[in-house]
């Protein structure tokens, strides 16, 4: 009888528990844990309200213009629905972490659904008037039931960014450091503004509160914000990239592979981060014929040059975003006028840009370049010039909004282009002070 019940405990175990986490944990099908790659995050609170440290915290996003979601246990609301009201009234969002802080894994669905959930939107409703129905089970545990029967009500939220903050010997230091490494477009960041629940150091979250505002500073200097989760799910799944066909987006993403592989090897870097669509790497100028530009200068075999790159991924989201090819053609030239001010800061005090000649650049999206104060020649004939446009085209059919049609229709105007622009010339439009360098982040 031991032996049957032993036998039965383990697919019991494996169907209840362990296959909603490798589905939801490792899969990410059925939850959100991730918004599209964009400049903004969410940030999530779990385990409160509690007066000793949601206040603070409601004052620290207020200071900063940040929103944010928050994942109230149900017992909690109940003995504090002023702090529920107020994080409602400050414009964050409400959702429900269960009544008490259970795991899933050890309670039937019915009673998670009734006497955890649904008890928790129930109280959250009387107290706010509106049923909240964005829901993160403690520990991020399901078991099968709730995966069937919760996400016909509720969307079910878990995270991309998970800085173990509930222990409080992480520190304020390493806490900041860690928001800071691991926070990418889209984030959704995991942290607690309570510390009274199981495995939870009491004092935690004032650690938490530190290091958070210290970490706000550097990710406000690089252009994040902070946003409700309905707020990032709107806009994930509104994203134009998830309209496209699914070979396209394929295609797409295999082209990001090659590209951050490509960046890797031949150490292409972005400039500035709060501007990264343009990215450079030193090279030799190697054509055996001189590049001449505009102002007399040019470019011959052995020149030091700043070659630019695009961010594809960035290229991408632009392309779908903008209308027309004049659209794009305007963010990518505001693009480049916050960023080569910083090349020529980097060439001017940088030991390694010190050789910089200037810019250089092959690409079929030149039209309108020359205002930039680039030089626009064709390539030379030849085979590097035919695999070079072979390899354009392709580029183009992937990423421009356009796509295939632009091929068809305007083949002849798809040819590839060389820029350059003279370290001199550079300096003459784009020279900054170091007030304005500061100011422009």
């Amino acid at each position: 009888m031991q032996n049957l019940i032993n036998i039965l405990i383990f697919p019991f175990v494996t169907i209840y528990m362990l296959v909603p986490y490798f589905i939801t944990r490792i899969f990410g099908y059925g939850v959100f844990s991730k918004g599209v790659k964009s400049k903004q995050i969410a940030f999530t609170f779990d385990d409160g309200p509690d007066p000793r440290y949601t206040p603070e915290l409601l004052e620290l996003l207020k200071e900063n213009n940040m929103k944010a979601t928050f994942f109230v246990l149900g017992s909690k609301a109940e003995k504090y629905p002023e702090l529920i009201r107020r994080i409602y009234d400050e414009g964050h969002q409400i959702g429900i972490h269960n009544y008490t802080h259970k795991s899933n894994w050890i309670m039937t669905p019915w009673k998670v659904k009734r006497m955890q959930v649904e008890r928790t939107a129930d109280i959250v409703e009387q107290i706010i008037g509106e049923r909240p129905i964005y829901y993160r089970p403690p520990w991020g545990i399901l078991n099968i039931g709730d995966f069937i029967s919760l996400r016909k009500d509720y969307r079910i939220i878990l995270w991309s960014v998970m800085p173990r903050d509930w222990n409080q010997k992480v520190g304020v230091e390493k806490l900041k450091r860690r928001l800071i490494k691991n926070i990418k477009p889209g984030s959704i960041i995991l942290l607690h503004d309570s510390g009274d629940t199981l495995g939870a150091d009491e004092g935690a979250p004032r650690n938490m509160l530190d290091g958070l505002a210290l970490a706000i500073e550097n990710l406000k200097s690089r252009g994040y914000t902070s946003v409700r989760i309905d707020h990032l799910m709107d806009r994930t799944y509104n994203n134009p990239f998830n309209k496209l066909r699914w070979s396209k987006r394929l295609l797409i993403k295999l082209w990001f592979a090659w590209d951050a592989l490509f960046c890797k090897l031949f150490r292409v870097r972005v400039v500035n981060e709060k501007y990264p669509f343009i990215k450079v790497r030193l090279r030799k100028y190697t054509s055996s014929k001189p590049l001449a530009l505009s102002d007399g200068e040019m470019f011959v075999k052995g020149d030091t040059v700043a070659e630019l790159h695009f961010d594809n991924k960035m290229l991408v989201r632009m392309s779908l975003e903008s209308k027309n090819s004049t659209r794009l053609a305007t963010q990518m030239v505001r693009q480049a006028q916050h960023t080569f001010p910083r090349i020529l800061h980097k060439i001017e005090v940088d030991p390694k840009y010190r050789n910089v000649k200037g810019l250089y650049g092959i690409t079929m999206i030149n039209r309108g370049v020359e205002h930039l104060g680039f030089t626009v020649t064709d390539l030379p004939k030849g085979l590097f010039a035919s695999m070079t446009q072979i390899y354009l085209k392709i580029l183009m059919s992937v990423l421009h909004p356009d796509g295939n049609d632009r091929l068809k229709t305007r083949s002849d105007m798809l040819v590839p282009k060389t820029l350059g622009m003279s370290h001199k010339h550079l300096a003459e439009l784009y020279s900054l002070s170091k007030t304005d360098m500061i100011k422009e982040g």
